[in-house]
């Protein structure tokens, strides 16, 4: 049974960018992301997959419509307060990993709570323990560069993760990836959906959107969901 509000709320939400001519990249849409969800959206290149992320991560704010965040109207909000709602509530991976590659695994994994006034000792705990959970413990002190793109990609999510956020992001997680690292990366998701992590995730694989629970395809900027 769903209690309390969405993690995430779009209603009759819609962007278009500023012209000449101007282009509509997402077109009135409705969703509802609940607690424990595990969310895949699929589309071609250009379908507005993008630009429904930057959305929902408050990278863009929409130019019609309602979003909201725990029950929160993020068109009320500042710029100071959206990056604030961001950083503590949201995760990020992405499909490049953007790791730092002079920085072992572990400090990558804490700058993600470096502006959280935490100490130094503090923070490299919670950071071994995420990769712990990911599978690389063994591994918090290695280099990106000494690591495969399967072991990059845990150390991102252990970053995204970490902070303990209601919602994690994931923009073409295994677009980097061979098909075994990328079943890899999809079954830790999946481990992190069952012990409660509500996760969306980004793709144009329909092998990868197929191991949603509920699945949104978006084309030519319209939303369609399936599987609820």
């Amino acid at each position: 049974m769903r209690v309390g509000p969405p993690v995430v709320e779009l209603n009759r939400v819609e962007l278009t960018y500023p012209g000449p001519p101007p282009v509509r990249a997402l077109k009135p849409a409705d969703l509802s992301v609940w607690r424990g969800d595990f969310l895949t959206i699929v589309g071609p290149s250009g379908s507005g997959k993008s630009t429904l992320l930057n959305i929902l991560g408050l990278l863009d704010a929409p130019t019609g419509g309602t979003y909201r965040i725990g029950g929160l109207d993020t068109g009320a909000l500042s710029d100071t307060e959206r990056t604030s709602i961001r950083g503590s509530r949201i995760g990020f991976v992405f499909q490049a990993f953007h790791l730092l590659p002079h920085r072992a695994a572990w400090e990558n994994v804490a700058l993600a709570l470096l502006y959280r006034g935490m100490p130094g000792a503090e923070r490299r705990r919670r950071a071994e323990e995420a990769l712990a959970r990911v599978g690389l413990g063994h591994r918090a002190d290695a280099l990106p560069t000494t690591l495969s793109g399967g072991e990059r990609q845990r150390v991102a999510i252990a970053r995204a993760w970490v902070g303990q956020p209601s919602l994690l992001l994931c923009d073409e997680p295994t677009g980097n990836l061979d098909s075994v690292n990328a079943a890899s990366v999809m079954e830790l998701l999946d481990e992190l959906n069952t012990d409660g992590m509500t996760i969306v995730v980004i793709t144009h694989d329909p092998l990868v959107a197929a191991r949603g629970r509920r699945t949104v395809t978006i084309r030519d900027g319209v939303l369609a969901e399936t599987g609820i």
